[in-house]
């Protein structure tokens, strides 16, 4: 399976974030499932990128030109896909993804979560989004999630199409699932 993973490139972030990212990395290249992320060599980007690639997995790297030009790609990248910016980024992660995994992160993070949950709700396609709650981190997006929704300004349940896993073996069962 391919799985998309969105997260921080931020290295100034918590270490147990980094020690969970290695576990679900290790597992997936342990697994044959094949890593699609930004490509970049910086933060929970290149944790992921490099637990897979240790685990015997490959990973597809979408790189926008401005990371490529900056000499941020990482070297766990096995297939370079070339973008122009970060819209295109997420389509053609989503694109090559069966999946999406969102690990801790910030604007970027939230924007590619909701840009594919919007995509699902109106049915451009029926991929998931699991979000990863390493230690409660997205536990404020939650709660704003349900706030919307029982607002009435989300239609239906958002969870049909974010799933929340608070462990690897949680996001094991989901994928089981898929």
């Amino acid at each position: 399976m391919k799985i998309g993973i969105f997260c921080s490139a931020n290295s100034d972030l918590d270490p147990d974030f980094f020690s969970l990212t290695r576990e679900l990395g290790a597992w997936m290249g342990k697994n044959g499932h094949m890593l699609v992320f930004g490509g970049c060599n910086m933060g929970l980007m290149e944790c992921i990128a490099q637990s897979v690639h240790e685990a015997g997995g490959r990973t597809i790297g979408v790189v926008p030109q401005i990371i490529e030009k900056g000499g941020r790609v990482s070297e766990y990248v096995d297939v370079n896909v070339a973008c122009d910016n970060l819209s295109d980024r997420k389509d053609l992660m989503l694109l090559q993804s069966d999946v999406i995994i969102a690990l801790p992160g910030g604007i970027g993070t939230l924007d590619e979560i909701f840009s594919v949950a919007a995509a699902h709700t109106i049915g451009y396609h029926h991929k998931q989004v699991i979000i990863y709650n390493m230690k409660g981190f997205w536990n404020p997006t939650i709660r704003m999630l349900d706030d919307l929704q029982s607002q009435g300004a989300i239609r239906g349940s958002w969870r049909d199409y974010i799933q929340i896993a608070d462990s690897l073996e949680q996001i094991q069962l989901f994928i089981s699932q898929l």
